[in-house]
């Protein structure tokens, strides 16, 4: 290769990073606006690297503003300008708070805009010296809490004058004491209907109120509540979060926090709560209202976006790295191949090249698993009966299963039918078996139950699916056990529990991607010292007998290839080398375009094409599938095959096009099995 060519070589994979990091880009910004919550990202010397929508619209800032590199005095020198912080000299005011911001401390403030509205403000350090900020709109929150306070307040003083007035007439005048006693009725039932939880206690840390909601959160009732001590009634857990926030509340600060404790259902619970002092005449604290609000909900639904989007930028990374060792696997594997044939007789092709062709096969199980997990293999979908599909399996399980562990089957239902690879499944249930043996080393029982589920609407969300019917398999072991930090990450590629060189870790993050790209969900379940429940939830197929069935197509030679000129579109050179020499073993003479643009050129031009293979992911604007449209519209007899190191279903197969897709690597005898009936 010339200089020319590796200045051209290294142009197309600037590109080809280039693209890669716009739609890296693209991702985590999309991923970003689904938040609610404003976010900001800034590095070491304060440029602007992340941010999404929310932070614009919450703080009214031009969408031009935003840019990747922008400094952060800009943000600043703008608010300061429009007087976001009051009277003074702006330029003063950047200068305070660029010099605050380059400590890069972790902070918590809340911030009144001048239209009223008020966000809470909390930024921490990251690796490097930058800052990560969330902006949250709490302006109805503050609000409802000063609602309520003004509420506690003239209900408090309306209590006390009518304390006042009764007490110099209680003996004389009982029915002003029971009206007394209704009115504080009527206070607690309206406190206890308040989505809230509300309670007082006095400067000795003693309760003297409580509403249902609060006393049920920390499973009392209100009457026990009164004149117990908080250390009491919450427990030392809490205590020891909270005491410190109770401290300076007595001593006349109003704090919220947020806290986590051990829910009733045994679960964490989380909850938000604001202090208020009570202030005597003589202006001293007497004691201090509690609003506290459950926001377990949120929390969760928070958190499982996160993982979310935590595995879909897993996916997409692994999904990128297959696609650049497919190609390198495919140059290895294709002249390892014609070394081979052409030494036939070389003891040294017995002792160097067999090993690495072995190696490199590996290397190629290896990246369909990655694929797997970043659902972009190549799916053959159709009806699949999966009880008779877990018959046959639990043969193969049995036997590769020790006898110490006991393999037993049960169908809910007589006939049920899923839309799914069947040999992806396949894999899937040996993998779960091996992993269940994995945690039984001493012997036990593992369940493979199948039935019928419907999903609820949120159920379904959970699992990132739509509502209704699904075919579920639980495999259940009774082994081990997982614990909750081991459960976090079990789907995540590479991680893995066992002892180095025991296990890959992409097990279960095949079984994940490959369920997830089926169109289903998985669920697990594992307690420590019980065992583990892993269901996977499949696409159910009411009626299959209209199904169709593809024959098997009949055998190909390399005659049906012989003579013919194939055009081979790829844009990278090693892959072209090798498949252009697999093509010419075939007997066919071919012409090379380096991208889609080239090579529709060269079907308008060269009637002589019979064939036409390409490669699905090209730099320009006409990858595979624009290329395999273009020719179905200007020569529609014309044969078209994909290959490609990563491609999902709805990238390689799409519905106009149902061309065959040829996954690399691979070798000359599946380059042949894939072109020969187009050129019959």
């Amino acid at each position: 290769m010339n200089a020319l060519d590796d200045s051209a070589a290294a142009g197309d994979a600037a590109q080809s990073g280039a693209e890669g990091d716009r739609r890296y880009r693209e991702m985590l910004g999309a991923g970003l606006d689904l938040l609610d919550q404003g976010v900001t990202v800034f590095d070491a010397d304060l440029r602007m690297v992340a941010w999404n929508a929310a932070f614009l619209r919450l703080l009214e800032f031009p969408a031009e503003l935003a840019r990747p590199g922008v400094s952060f005095d800009d943000f600043i020198r703008y608010n300061a300008r429009r007087g976001e912080y009051g009277p003074g000299d702006p330029e003063a005011q950047v200068a305070e708070r660029v010099t605050r911001a380059r400590s890069f401390q972790a902070h918590t403030t809340e911030r009144v805009r001048p239209n009223g509205q008020v966000l809470l403000i909390r930024g921490a350090p990251l690796p490097h010296r930058g800052f990560i900020t969330l902006y949250t709109d709490i302006t109805e929150e503050r609000r409802a809490q000063a609602e309520l306070e003004e509420h506690i307040r003239v209900r408090t003083e309306a209590l006390t004058r009518a304390n006042a007035e009764l007490t110099a007439a209680v003996e004389s005048n009982k029915a002003i004491a029971a009206a007394l006693q209704r009115s504080e009725q009527r206070l607690r039932e309206i406190t206890d209907a308040i989505p809230a939880a509300v309670a007082y206690f006095d400067q000795n840390w003693t309760y003297r109120y409580a509403n249902k909601g609060y006393a049920e959160w920390f499973g009392w009732s209100a009457e026990r509540i009164e004149g117990r001590s908080i250390r009491e009634v919450i427990g030392q857990e809490v205590f020891d979060i909270v005491s410190p926030y109770v401290t300076r509340a007595l001593a006349g600060e109003r704090m919220a926090y947020e806290y986590t404790l051990t829910g009733r259902d045994g679960g964490p619970a989380h909850a938000r709560s604001t202090l208020v002092p009570d202030f005597g005449a003589d202006g001293q604290v007497i004691g201090c209202y509690v609003h506290s609000v459950d926001i377990t909900e949120p929390r969760r639904t928070q958190m499982a976006l996160s993982q979310a989007q935590k595995m879909e930028a897993i996916g997409q990374l692994t999904g990128g790295l297959a696609h650049d060792f497919n190609n390198m696997l495919t140059v290895v594997m294709g002249n390892l191949a014609a070394l081979r044939e052409n030494h036939p007789q070389d003891p040294l092709t017995e002792n160097f090249v067999e090993p690495a062709m072995q190696a490199a096969h590996r290397g190629a199980e290896l990246i369909r698993r990655l694929l797997s997990f970043a659902r972009k293999q190549p799916l053959e979908a159709r009806p699949v009966e999966v009880n008779e599909l877990i018959l046959g399996m639990s043969k193969l399980i049995r036997r590769s299963l020790p006898g110490t562990i006991a393999v037993s089957t049960e169908s809910r239902e007589p006939c049920l039918v899923a839309l799914v690879d069947e040999h992806q499944l396949e894999n899937a249930l040996l993998n779960l078996a091996l992993n269940a043996r994995d945690a039984m080393p001493n012997g036990g029982e593992l369940r493979i139950e199948s039935s019928l589920e419907t999903l609820s609407p949120s159920a379904a969300a959970d699992l990132e699916v739509p509502p209704g019917p699904y075919v579920q398999i639980a495999v259940t072991d009774n082994g081990m056990g997982m614990d909750g930090s081991t459960l976090a990450r079990v789907f995540e590629p590479f991680f893995t529990t066992k002892q180095f060189g025991m296990g890959s870790g992409l097990g279960m993050s095949m079984v994940y991607g490959f369920v997830k790209q089926s169109g289903g969900g998985v669920r697990i379940r594992s307690r420590q010292a019980r065992g583990t429940t892993v269901a996977l939830l499949l696409p159910w197929v009411e009626d299959t007998a209209d199904s169709e069935v593809v024959p098997v197509g009949a055998p190909v030679s390399e005659a049906d290839l012989a003579g013919k000129l194939v055009l081979l579109a790829e844009d990278d050179a090693d892959v072209r080398t090798v498949v252009r020499m697999q093509l010419a073993e075939l007997g066919c003479a071919v012409v090379e375009a380096e991208n889609g643009a080239e090579a529709a050129d060269m079907v308008e031009n060269i009637p002589a094409i019979a064939l036409v293979i390409s490669d699905v992911v090209m730099p320009g604007d006409m990858d595979g599938r624009a290329l395999a449209r273009f020719v179905r519209r200007f020569r529609p007899e014309l044969p078209v095959v994909l290959m490609s190191g990563f491609a999902d279903s709805a990238a390689a197969f799409d519905a106009d096009l149902a061309l065959p897709l040829l996954a690399k690597p691979f070798t000359r005898d599946k380059l042949l099995a894939a072109l020969g009936p187009l050129a019959a």
